[in-house]
């Protein structure tokens, strides 16, 4: 039988070195170690989306954008993108100690849970949230059957 010495915090050590090497290894994989951040979160910007009867809706929050830095494309009749810049202001004097807004161009790519007319999409900005109002097209806007009795 193979004695060995006990030493109660060296594998405790060696796990946590192991795990910080894991960990630099994640961060690197993303490009994070050395503290260049992402400018976005995953899904930037928030966006909700809801239908009613002929309408689907989609509501996103794109504070400090002008209409000029948007598109909005609907594709495939049920695929809506929108795509933008938002510009980093410029600080003409001074230094800047934190900056947490993402700038930077971005595209979103959402499915709609229906069928929506192209042609008839409307959308507004309005302080700083994106409307989209998107008619359902006939084929995906609900019918009412009539049952016949006999």
């Amino acid at each position: 039988m193979l004695m060995t010495r006990w030493q109660p915090y060296t594998s405790l050590w060696d796990e946590l070195n192991r795990f910080q090497e894991e960990m630099n290894r994640l961060f690197d994989s993303f490009g994070l170690r050395d503290g260049s951040w992402p400018t976005f979160a995953v899904a930037y910007p928030a966006v909700n989306v809801w239908e009613d009867d002929e309408h689907v809706y989609a509501e996103a929050e794109l504070p400090g954008m002008e209409l000029d830095d948007l598109e909005i494309y609907v594709t495939g009749g049920n695929q809506l993108t929108i795509k933008g810049e938002r510009k980093q202001p410029a600080v003409n004097q001074g230094v800047w100690h934190r900056q947490e807004r993402g700038f930077g161009s971005f595209s979103r790519l959402i499915s709609l849970p229906v069928d929506v007319d192209a042609d008839k999409v409307e959308a507004r900005l309005c302080n700083g949230v994106l409307t989209i109002t998107m008619p359902k097209s006939e084929t995906a806007k609900p019918r009412k059957i009539a049952v016949k009795t006999e």
